[in-house]
């Protein structure tokens, strides 16, 4: 498990929402050939699985959003520890939500969740890929979002679920 500057790059612990955490060093965060032009050194997963290092996180699991019954085609990835907070906080199962630290084993684009509809120009550094993801360490000491955060996050979503809002596969 890691924590704070453990896992690389200029750490910063919770740093909210829209701020990279750890910043390619290469182009300082602007993008480049190295870091895929995303400006990101470290991307995240936020879960309630238990996972170990090593482990892969494949496309084809239960989905979080939307129709429930279908399987995903996408494993999620973002440059944001606020973006991966909410993906712990969000997902569908027990236990307690979690973040770790992935590297993308694919090539990964824009999410068009966020990216198309609510956040034009990526800045959640949010991103989506058909490949496996795999699992390089855990960050442990994240804080979570305000229980009145996280009611109207949840009643957004579930007004976009009466509407038939559905994730863009």
């Amino acid at each position: 498990m890691m924590s704070g500057d453990d896992y690389g790059g200029e750490g910063v612990d919770n740093p909210g929402p829209f701020v990279v955490s750890h910043t390619c060093a290469v182009c300082r965060g602007q993008g480049c050939s190295a870091c895929g032009g995303t400006g990101v050194a470290r991307f995240f997963h936020g879960t309630k699985a238990e996972l170990n290092t090593g482990d892969l996180i494949e496309p084809g699991h239960r989905a979080n959003f939307g129709r429930l019954d279908r399987g995903t085609t996408y494993v999620y990835l973002t440059g944001t520890l606020d973006a991966a907070t909410w993906g712990a906080e969000l997902a569908l199962g027990k236990g307690r939500g979690r973040i770790y630290i992935v590297e993308p084993l694919g090539l990964i684009e824009d999410d068009p969740n966020l990216t198309d509809k609510k956040f034009p120009g990526n800045p959640t550094k949010s991103y989506r890929s058909r490949e496996p993801l795999r699992v390089i360490g855990e960050v442990v000491d994240w804080q979570g979002h305000s229980p009145e955060e996280l009611t109207a996050m949840k009643e957004g979503l579930e007004r976009l679920r009466q509407q038939g809002v559905e994730p863009i596969d």
